[in-house]
């Protein structure tokens, strides 16, 4: 029979067991959604490649889309962080611009096969027929908001709508480092070029 002091530290080793297990579900998730895409994943996969028993997963996880939509906003945000840890203040408007793109090239190589996966969060629906809100709209309203700040501090025109501009600017991105990669076009080439573009049309 466990004495009140085992029983007491049995209840407490549960949840530190508990962050252990999400972050192992996370990498298992991240790793089977890059090579095998949403669809080919089920939840029984990730659970087996991390290791843990499958109902381990629903502790954590409503079910595969929530765990899908979890591994975008975690892309989403590392890449944020990325990107602002290599664009500083004071920073010319095209100098922000190369340095971005940059960044976006640099996390993509540290990253393989981690933009790409995510961005398929398109295709994931909702219970109720709601469509997700895709990776790449979010990002687009992060390049919106760059565009408002740029406009305020007088280095962009005022004539635009920041929100069509900030969605502008990330098609540009995706299609050129698209086209660019299977064209075998030198990165700084891209960047060079992306980046002159994009600063005049958005100057005063």
């Amino acid at each position: 029979m466990a004495t009140p002091t085992s029983a007491k530290s049995s209840v407490e080793a549960r949840p530190r067991r508990k962050p252990e297990s999400l972050a192992k579900i996370k990498k298992a998730a991240r790793k089977l959604f890059v090579e095998r895409g949403y669809h080919a994943t089920r939840p029984q996969d990730i659970a087996r490649e991390a290791g843990l028993g499958h109902g381990t997963f629903y502790l954590h996880y409503q079910d595969k889309r929530a765990c899908f939509l979890a591994f975008v906003e975690d892309a989403r945000v590392e890449l944020h962080s990325y990107i602002r840890s290599r664009v500083g203040a004071g920073r010319s408007l095209e100098d922000t611009i190369a340095t971005t793109l940059n960044a976006i090239y640099e996390y993509s190589d540290v990253n393989p096969g981690v933009l790409g996966a995510a961005m398929t969060d398109e295709a994931v629906i909702d219970a109720d027929g709601a469509q997700a809100v895709p990776l790449l709209l979010r990002w687009g309203r992060d390049w919106a908001q760059n565009v408002r700040d740029a406009m305020r501090d007088g280095t962009a025109a005022k004539v635009y709508d920041a929100d069509i501009i900030g969605q502008a600017i990330v098609g540009a991105i995706h299609q050129c480092g698209s086209e660019g990669d299977r064209m075998g076009r030198k990165r700084q080439h891209v960047v060079d070029n992306l980046s002159r573009f994009l600063v005049r049309a958005l100057k005063p």
